[in-house]
C-alpha cells in the first residue's frame, strides 16, 4: 500500500529555477564580505560556487554609511562578548565587508556567465534601485531589516521574489513582513528560518519551525544557517526547507568577516550533493516494496524441500525449512504442512507448494 504525503505546495520561481519542496533544494552560496576587499577574489568566489553546483550567488549591497553613521560610541560596538567582532565599531566594520558598488555588475555578469542566478540583499531604497537597474531576478530581507517595513514595500513593489530571513525576529515581525509584501501585490515570498548569531549554535537553529513558517503564513520556506559544517542545512531539507543559504569563503584561512563560520568550495559541493539526496531521500508514505527491491523480495524466506523425498513420505521439519529464496509457501505455512504426505517424488532444493504435499 502507497500512500502520499504530498499536497500542493506553493513554489516560487527565480530566474529559470522553481523553488518548493516538490523541486531539488535551492543552494544559495552568500559571498558577504569574504571576498576581502579584492575583487579578483570575488569572482573566483562566483567561479568556486558555479563549480560546487549551488544554483545561486547572493550579495549585500549597502555602504557603511546607507546601514549606519561614523559614530564611535558604546551603543555603536559590537559587544565585547561577541565571539567574532567584539568591540569592532560598526562603521568600520561595515566599511570592510561590504561590497563597492561597482562591483556588482561584473559579479552578476560572471554569475549569469557560469549559469548562476545572482541577487542581493538592499539595505536602502539605492540599493533596491542598483539592484533593479542590474536586473537582479530576487531580493532578500536580510534579518535585521525585517522591521524595516518601507524597505520591504519598496522591495515587494518591484514585483519579484522577495525572500525574508527571520534571525532575531519574533511572530509579529515576520507576519507584518509577510502581509506588507502581499499588500504590495507579491505574493512570491520565500522565508528563511534563520539564527542571527555568528556562528549560530545548531541547538538554537529550532528547525522545527520550518514547517511551522511554510503552514502558517503559506510560504516557500528554508533556511539562513550561520552553524558550522552542513548537518544542520541538510536536516533543514528533510523537515520542509525548500531553499538553504550558507556562507561561503575559498578558504576560511584566508581570514575575512565571515570566514569563521563560512563553507569552502569542497564543503559547497557536499552541501549540494547531501541536500538533494535528503531531498530525493523523502519521498511518500509507502508500504509496500519498491522497484528497486525487486531481487530482496526473491531472496525472502519461503518453505523449501531440504532432503530428497519420495511419494508418500511425510512432511517433517527435517525434510521442509523455512530457508532463502522464496518460491515455496509463506514459512507461516510450516505448521499447516508438517504431517502431510508428499504427493510426489521431490529433490532438494524444490519449493514446496501445494501440489506436492
Amino acid at each position: 500500500m502507497s500512500m502520499s504525503s504530498r499536497r500542493d505546495f506553493k513554489q516560487v520561481q527565480i530566474g529559470e529555477h522553481l523553488i518548493g519542496e516538490d523541486c531539488r533544494p535551492f543552494v544559495v552560496a552568500e559571498m558577504s564580505g569574504n571576498h576581502n576587499g579584492d575583487l579578483s577574489r570575488a569572482l573566483a568566489i562566483v567561479d568556486a560556487i558555479a563549480d560546487s553546483g549551488a544554483q545561486a550567488v547572493k550579495l549585500q549591497t549597502y555602504r557603511a554609511d546607507t546601514i549606519t553613521i561614523d559614530v564611535d560610541e558604546p551603543a555603536f560596538r559590537i559587544s565585547d562578548s561577541h565571539e567574532l567582532w567584539s568591540g569592532a565599531n560598526l562603521y568600520g566594520l561595515y566599511d570592510k565587508a561590504h561590497t563597492p558598488w561597482e562591483w556588482h555588475q561584473p559579479i552578476f555578469e560572471r554569475a549569469r556567465e557560469r549559469g548562476l542566478v545572482a541577487f542581493s540583499s538592499p539595505f536602502d531604497a539605492s540599493a533596491v534601485d542598483l539592484l533593479v537597474d542590474l536586473d537582479a531576478p530576487a531580493f532578500k530581507i536580510a534579518s535585521l531589516e525585517i522591521g524595516d517595513l518601507p524597505l520591504i514595500r519598496r522591495v515587494a513593489q518591484v514585483g519579484r521574489p522577495v525572500i525574508l530571513s527571520t534571525g532575531a525576529a519574533n511572530v509579529a515581525d515576520i507576519d507584518r513582513a509577510v502581509r506588507m509584501i502581499r499588500a504590495e501585490g507579491n505574493d512570491q515570498i520565500v522565508v528563511l528560518g534563520c539564527t542571527s548569531s555568528y556562528p549560530a549554535s545548531p541547538a538554537e537553529t529550532n528547525l522545527r519551525t520550518i514547517p511551522a513558517i511554510r503552514d502558517v503564513w503559506r510560504v516557500v520556506a528554508g533556511l539562513s544557517d550561520h552553524t558550522a559544517g552542513i548537518g544542520v542545512a541538510v536536516a533543514a531539507v528533510a523537515l520542509g526547507a525548500a531553499m538553504v543559504e550558507k556562507h561561503v569563503t575559498l578558504a576560511r584561512a584566508d581570514g575575512g568577516v565571515d570566514a569563521d563560520f563560512s563553507l569552502e568550495p569542497a564543503e559547497l559541493r557536499l552541501l549540494v550533493d547531501e541536500t538533494q539526496r535528503a531531498w530525493q531521500a523523502l519521498g511518500e508514505v509507502r508500504f509496500e516494496p519498491t522497484q528497486g527491491e525487486s531481487e530482496s523480495l526473491r531472496l525472502r524466506r519461503s518453505l523449501y524441500v531440504v532432503k530428497d523425498v519420495a511419494a508418500g513420505e511425510l512432511v517433517t521439519s527435517e525434510n521442509v525449512r523455512s530457508i532463502r529464496p522464496a518460491g515455496g509457501l509463506e514459512p507461516i505455512m510450516m505448521d499447516t504442512v508438517v504431517g502431510r504426505v508428499f504427493r510426489r517424488d521431490a529433490r532438494k532444493g524444490t519449493p514446496l507448494t501445494w501440489d506436492i504435499v
